[in-house]
């Protein structure tokens, strides 16, 4: 059942990010919307208000900031958590969909209660819990590349048999940006080792081309051909290019390649660089993943370069997000159409 929003204005907004990216968040706020004001701020939350006389609508919270897993009109604070589920349901009647996130273990956490996900659309309330007698309510409108999961958090649990931590950055980042794949699709993966990627893309069945010269898992192994002509079409299978990214060649990839994925250790730069010919070696690929490894998240500053640099290898659909899986990193993703 969808709940939808009456007209609300408010003169806050908040937004949750993952604890240490506060100022990345700030820079792309001032960078956006320079007429938001700082206002009051917790390590994962950071308020803002208005420089003007105009209140925040939802139509405020359209602002792309790839730090901020949620932004929220703001209802303000409470000392009860029973109290601030009143404001929510206050703006946006009885049975809506309230989520609950929490400071907690130095994260920013989403409270997995088996309840409804909201479609685009509905009207979401949001209580975030930050110490035992510190509750914030906020609301906001669910849509297209916004997280439906509490706070943005999927609450993943990484497999055992996943050899890395990828898993849980492709497996949210796939979540995030509603993407499909099948037995069709062919995934060339740089900087494939030790494998957690490449077992998530197997898993969802498609196959894989894994660009890294060190060893990979023997759980991805276990899908492997031996050469890049020997692919199968009745199974996912795995193809181990061990070379440096640089060295690939179009003999490498063969044909049929429909995504270009990166984990590397390497500058944005080197990775858009290596996105850019791999798309010429495929022009077949209609979509990059790539996860930026920052020294500084305020290197964030420079996304419309990142954003120029898909554009023009042709992608026409282009989105940053950071997850609640992620350190000093983000996520950018490109599709042709």
């Amino acid at each position: 059942m969808a709940f939808m929003m009456k007209q609300l204005e408010t003169g806050f907004v908040f937004a949750l990010t993952n604890p240490g990216s506060e100022k990345a968040l700030k820079l792309e706020v001032e960078m956006a919307r320079p007429d938001w004001r700082l206002s009051y701020q917790r390590r994962g939350f950071v308020t803002f208000k208005s420089s003007g006389d105009e209140l925040f609508s939802v139509e405020s919270l359209n602002v792309p900031v790839a730090c901020a897993r949620r932004f929220c009109l703001s209802l303000g604070k409470s000392a009860t958590r029973e109290e601030a589920v009143e404001k929510i349901v206050g703006a946006l009647g009885e049975g809506a969909i309230v989520q609950q996130a929490r400071f907690f273990d130095r994260k920013m956490q989403g409270v997995q209660d088996g309840g409804d996900l909201p479609q685009v659309g509905d009207g979401v309330g949001t209580v975030v819990e930050l110490s035992e007698n510190e509750f914030w309510s906020g609301v906001h409108r669910h849509d297209r590349f916004l997280s439906a999961y509490p706070a943005g958090d999927p609450g993943l649990v990484m497999p055992v048999e996943s050899p890395s931590r990828a898993w849980l950055k492709v497996e949210e980042a796939v979540r995030f940006f509603g993407i499909e794949f099948s037995a069709k699709d062919i995934v060339v993966e740089v900087g494939a080792s030790p494998g957690g990627v490449v077992l998530a893309l197997l898993n969802r069945g498609a196959s894989v081309i894994g660009v890294d010269p060190a060893k990979m898992a023997e759980v991805v192994m276990a899908s492997a051909i031996e050469n890049r002509e020997d692919a199968r079409r009745d199974r996912p299978w795995f193809y181990h290019c061990r070379k440096p990214a640089a060295l690939v060649s179009k003999r490498d990839l063969g044909t049929g390649v429909t995504w270009f994925m990166s984990d590397m250790n390497q500058s944005p730069e080197v990775v858009l660089k290596e996105c850019a010919r791999f798309r010429k070696m495929c022009p077949s690929i209609r979509g990059a993943l790539m996860t930026l490894k920052l020294t500084d998240l305020l290197d964030i500053g420079r996304k419309e370069e990142w954003f120029s640099a898909l554009r023009e290898m042709g992608f026409g659909t282009i989105r940053m997000q950071q997850f609640s899986a992620h350190h000093k990193e983000v996520v950018l993703m490109g599709k042709v159409c």
